[in-house]
């Protein structure tokens, strides 16, 4: 069994409102050789809690507006660390950058196929995580340390 074509399209519109929002790291795995429940998964990453609750809004506010659907189950808001929205043929996991190294989703779906994603969701993956980005997507300004100071990677020319 494969990812049907709705849930192809569910996946393509939740990817693409992720990248609209400037999540980084977007990726979808074809999940419905191995589990009965749903076919996809898609998950994408934030920096801080209030980018991972404007992503999710912005995943449901798009399915709901091009494709009608809502979800079934919504899980994890209040915290803002980790949202998932399940829609029955597809599961979107919305994590904060913290939550998705420590839960590595990814090297635990690995075997899955990974499935195709619009252009801007697949830039998403050359996005450094805690970087300020542009609307365009673009670094504005590098990764900042715990004082708000530039991270900045040096040769060493030892």
């Amino acid at each position: 069994m494969t990812v049907t074509d709705h849930s192809q399209e569910l996946i393509n519109v939740a990817a693409q409102a992720a990248a609209d929002k400037l999540a980084h790291n977007i990726i979808a795995f074809d999940v419905s050789e191995v589990l009965s429940i749903t076919d996809a998964f898609l998950i994408a990453s934030a920096n801080n809690d209030r980018q991972v609750k404007s992503i999710a809004e912005e995943i449901e506010d798009q399915l709901r507006e091009k494709l009608d659907v809502k979800p079934v189950r919504r899980e994890g808001e209040r915290e803002g660390r980790w949202i998932l929205l399940d829609y029955l043929d597809i599961v979107v996991h919305v994590q904060h950058s913290e939550e998705r190294s420590f839960y590595s989703l990814d090297r635990l779906w690995k075997d899955c196929p990974e499935l195709a994603l619009p252009e801007d969701a697949i830039a998403s993956r050359n996005r450094p995580e805690g970087a300020e980005t542009d609307a365009a997507g673009n670094v504005t300004a590098p990764p900042a340390d715990d004082f708000g100071v530039g991270i900045y990677v040096s040769e060493d020319h030892s």
